[in-house]
Formats: structure tokens, C-alpha cells, sequence
């Protein structure tokens, strides 16, 4: 899968929510609800790392710290969209900028 195929697959599970939310809210989530998800699917990561470390008992961890790094990478790509981020780009040129400064740093 290439990564315009994953952004699609973002925005098109976006758009169901969306319809969820209007049907269950009357309204729909605006970029800063998305944040404010993503900020607690971050947290929901940090507790499967500590586990994953062995500093907490989760079972299933393995499934579950795959499904929120994708929790996490889908609120990512839902708030470049909504900003109009392209961010494989963006991506590409953050890591070339890191490469040199590293390269600068030897």
C-alpha cells in the first residue's frame, strides 16, 4: 500500500465518522475534538509502552499497541488533511533537514 492509499483510507474512515457523529451528536467533531482525541489516544500509547517495557500488566499487548500506533497515525493523517498538510512531503523534507543536521553533529 502506498501512502496516498493510506491517506484515503484515513479521510474515508473520517467521513464515516463524521456521519456517526452527526447522527449521535447532531454535530459533527471539528479539528480540535480530532486533537483532543489524539491526545488521549497518545496517552492510551504511552500505557501500552510501559507495559510493553514490563512495567504494567496488559494482556493482548502485542494487538493492542498495534491498533493505537494506528489509532494514532490515522488522527495524524485526519488533522494533515484537515490543515492541508501534505504530509508525505513534509515528511520526506523533515527527515533530509534531520539527515544533514545529524550529518552536521559527527
Amino acid at each position: 500500500m502506498e501512502f496516498k492509499d493510506v491517506q484515503k483510507a484515513a479521510s474515508e474512515m473520517r467521513e464515516l465518522y463524521r456521519k456517526l457523529e452527526v447522527k449521535k451528536y447532531d454535530k459533527e467533531w471539528d479539528e480540535k475534538d480530532i486533537a483532543l482525541g489524539f491526545v488521549g489516544d497518545v496517552g492510551d500509547l504511552m500505557k501500552l509502552v510501559i507495559a510493553k517495557d514490563g512495567k504494567r500488566d496488559i494482556k493482548d499487548i502485542d494487538n493492542k499497541l498495534s491498533h493505537e500506533l494506528s489509532d494514532c497515525l490515522w488522527s495524524i493523517l485526519v488533522l494533515a488533511d484537515y490543515y492541508k498538510v501534505d504530509l508525505e512531503s513534509e515528511f520526506i523534507k523533515t527527515m533530509d533537514q534531520l539527515r544533514r543536521k545529524i550529518g552536521e553533529t559527527k
